[in-house]
């Protein structure tokens, strides 16, 4: 007993460091729901995730994420384009992530329990190097 008294700052380290390496997995952080670009593409590849960009169509076609549908955030509520089934995952991708962020809180209250957002938005997937293409 008198090991853990005299080395009570150990302790409380090891459960600290413990606590913040779990954080992120219990969703704290206000970051749950984000991916990144290499988590979306295992989405997409194992799981069937839809790639949903959010844009205005402007943006939309001077680049997007190859592959993304184009659903606009002021059109995201029972736009044909999302997927019928709500089980599926959805990653949201804009700009930034900040439109993406407002299009998930509109999804989840809709019932897509599963939607995602592109931590870094269209930035982050091209640093990642993954396809992009335009418009015509």
């Amino acid at each position: 007993m008198k090991f853990f008294i005299d080395n009570w700052f150990l302790f409380l380290t090891a459960l600290v460091s413990g606590g913040l390496l779990a954080w992120p997995k219990l969703g704290g952080g206000g970051l749950a729901g984000r991916v990144s670009p290499a988590e979306a593409v295992q989405l997409i590849n194992r799981d069937k995730a839809v790639l949903i960009d959010v844009c205005e169509p402007a943006e939309y076609a001077a680049g997007h994420a190859a592959g993304a549908k184009s659903v606009p955030l002021g059109s995201i509520d029972g736009s044909p384009a999302l997927p019928k089934n709500k089980a599926l995952p959805v990653v949201l991708i804009c700009a930034s992530g900040a439109r993406a962020s407002r299009a998930a809180a509109q999804l989840k209250k809709a019932g897509y329990e599963r939607a995602h957002v592109l931590a870094g938005g269209l930035k982050a997937w091209r640093e990642a190097n993954l396809p992009t293409e335009k418009s015509a």
